[in-house]
This record gives structure tokens, C-alpha cells and sequence, in this order.
């Protein structure tokens, strides 16, 4: 009994052996090549290329105070339209006292002024109303008397700006009062109520108090590399897709080529901008992210292959046609001549008809078997 259980294990350890053997020789053969195959279609080949940039209003201005003061009131928010002239915010003078000094000073003099003035038009008059003078010298005095009164209200005033910055003869055009320059709408508003604020002057830019912008006049602003921006034109059409709203496409229109590159991450790029044409209600955000699609060349109607399929050789390109005999399969290396490609499909332009099949990529294993 044991002699014949022996025999049934060395049985069943060459029966796995021989299995091993033949599965390892089987895979260890080498597998056939298989191509995949296909005719040539007529189609269009485009070339485009895609500028990433953002979207911004052409012009943005910013607004800035005539006076320096602390701000005391703000009427308008990021967001609102604001027409030209309209007063965004208010400010509450701080005035220098060196100029303050001034101007008390001035208002003193001119009071002086005033009154001597007043004396000698007084004493004029009688002399004038007895026939002593002429009508000449009476005509000086009162006209001094009117010089000195307007200087006076000219130094009331210039008081009342320096203190206040307002005088009761301008409060309509007060530079305590900030207005927009433009129509358009807030796009930041950077200060807050209490905030210091000085005026815009040789030495200094001045505080910002609102950021005012035409949204219905956009620009695209990206930049392209070098070895496509001398196929730009200005003129150029383009599609503008914004990356927070993908279901919404625009309309461009190339306006701006910059003639010269900046570097950017070791590459030479150049600055293009562009006209967003906007839809009413479109509610585009300054700052967007934003693709622009460009169209750089196009072929309609060509004779069109996978670029897959072509081998390049030198100068040259080849495609292989495939013939059939039988059950046997041959490839004939033919030179063709190609045109445009968009990346994924080439033109042909010499050498190949709608009839010809050619020889596209390798299928491998795991495909043949699916």
C-alpha cells in the first residue's frame, strides 16, 4: 500500500512540473505583432494654441482725496455703480498749522485793510458830495473799498478751507467731499471709517480711496510663448473661456502684441492682450481666471491621417500601406508629403488616397485580447 502511495506522489510532482514547464515555454513565445489599421478621412485640421490670462477692465481707476484728513463717512460698497461726480466718501480736515497760522494772519490784515479802507471812502465821499474832488478820485476810493472787501471774503474763505475744506462759496465742490472720476463700477474700496488719508503730491502717491472701472469695457491679458507669438496678428479672433463659468464662452478680438518678452520660469513669453466682447448680464468679476483659444492656422477639406501613423525621418516622412495576399500581411514604406497638424491628426498632401489602408500603431497584448 505504501509502494502505491509513493508512486501516486511522484505521479502527481511530475504532472506539476510538466504544467509548469509547458505554461513558462508557452509564455516565453514570442507573441505576434499586430497593427492597428484605418483609411484616410477627409476633414479640417486646425491648429490652435491656448493663452492662459485673466480678465480686467481696460481701465481702472483709482480714486484719490484733494486734501488729507481722516475719514469720517463712507455712502458707497464694493459693488455699486457710481456715475461720475458721485461722492463716495467723506472727509474731515486736519489742517496744518503752519497754514492755519497763514491764513488767521491773513484774515486780520485783510479786516485792517477793511476798515481803512471804509475810513477813507467816508471821508472821500464828503469832500466828493462838497465838489472838492473830482468824480475821478471818488471813483478810486470806491473801488479800493470794493478791493478790500473782496480781499476780506477771499481770506474768510481760504480760512474756512483750510480749517474745515469747505468754505460756504464752494460747498458744492468741497474737497472734503470724495467723488468718482468716472461711471463705472466699485470695484474695492480699501479704506475704512477713521482711516488717515493724505492727498496725492510730488512725494507721495496719495491714499487710494475707491477703485472705479468700466465693466462693460474687458480685456484679456496673458501671455504666449515665443515660438507661436510670431504667428499672431493683431486683429486675430479668439475664444475666451472663464474658468469659473465654464458653460460661458466670448467672443475676442486681438489688440495688443507686446514687442518685447519677459521671462517667465526660464521660458520668453510675450504680453497680448485683447477686447472681451461681454453679454449683457454676463456678471464677469474683474480678476478672473481665463483661457484664450487661438487659432493659428487652418486647413478645410484636406486629406487627414493620425499623426500616430507617420514616421519622420530626417527632413522626410514615410507612412507604411498595408497589403494583403491571402491570409498574409505585408507593409509597404511609402514617402509622403504632410501639411498642417493640430497635435493629433496631419494633412497629406502627396502620396496617399481616400482607398490606400495604412499601418497605424501597435496593438498590444492586452487590447487583442479585449
Amino acid at each position: 500500500m505504501k509502494k502505491y502511495s509513493k508512486l501516486l506522489i511522484a505521479l502527481l510532482v511530475a504532472l506539476i512540473f510538466l504544467g509548469t514547464f509547458v505554461f513558462l515555454w508557452q509564455k516565453s513565445r514570442p507573441k505576434p505583432v499586430v497593427y492597428s489599421e484605418f483609411k484616410p478621412s477627409v476633414s479640417d485640421v486646425v491648429q490652435a494654441t491656448i493663452v492662459t490670462g485673466k480678465i480686467e477692465p481696460r481701465n481702472e481707476v483709482n480714486v484719490k482725496p484733494q486734501i488729507s484728513g481722516i475719514i469720517t463717512e463712507i455712502l458707497k460698497e464694493p459693488g455699486d455703480y457710481v456715475n461720475a461726480g458721485e461722492v463716495i466718501a467723506k472727509v474731515k480736515v486736519i489742517p496744518d498749522m503752519s497754514q492755519l497760522s497763514s491764513a488767521e494772519a491773513r484774515v486780520r490784515l485783510a479786516a485792517i485793510n477793511l476798515k481803512q479802507a471804509q475810513v477813507d471812502f467816508s471821508r472821500v465821499e464828503e469832500l466828493f458830495k462838497k465838489e472838492l474832488i473830482s468824480a475821478d478820485e471818488f471813483d478810486k476810493a470806491q473801488q479800493s473799498l470794493k478791493q478790500a472787501k473782496e480781499e476780506k471774503l477771499a481770506a474768510d474763505d481760504a480760512l474756512q478751507v483750510v480749517r474745515d475744506g469747505v468754505s460756504k462759496s464752494n460747498a458744492n465742490a468741497s474737497s472734503t467731499l470724495i467723488r468718482s472720476t468716472i461711471s463705472g463700477v466699485i470695484l474695492d474700496i480699501p479704506v475704512k471709517v477713521g482711516n488717515s488719508v493724505i492727498l496725492s503730491n510730488t512725494f507721495n502717491d496719495g491714499t487710494t480711496i475707491a477703485s472705479v472701472a468700466n465693466m462693460n469695457d474687458l480685456i484679456f491679458r496673458g501671455n504666449i510663448d515665443e515660438t507661436e507669438v510670431g504667428k499672431l496678428v493683431v486683429g486675430m479672433p479668439m475664444i475666451i473661456t472663464i474658468g469659473a463659468l465654464q458653460d460661458l464662452s466670448f467672443d475676442a478680438i486681438l489688440e495688443y502684441i507686446s514687442p518685447k518678452a519677459v521671462e517667465s520660469n526660464g521660458a520668453n513669453q510675450f504680453e497680448i492682450k485683447a477686447a472681451v466682447h461681454v453679454l449683457q448680464d454676463s456678471k464677469i468679476r474683474s480678476g478672473y481666471s481665463a483661457n484664450a483659444e487661438i487659432v493659428l492656422d487652418k486647413a478645410a477639406n484636406v486629406l487627414t491621417i493620425p499623426e500616430s501613423a507617420i514616421e519622420f525621418s530626417g527632413d522626410s516622412t514615410f507612412v507604411y500601406l498595408v497589403k494583403k495576399s491571402g491570409k498574409e500581411t505585408s507593409y509597404e514604406r511609402k514617402l509622403v508629403k504632410t501639411g498642417l497638424s493640430d497635435g493629433v491628426n496631419i494633412e497629406v498632401r502627396e502620396g496617399l488616397s481616400e482607398k490606400d489602408v495604412i499601418r497605424g500603431p501597435q496593438i498590444m497584448a492586452e487590447e487583442i485580447k479585449e
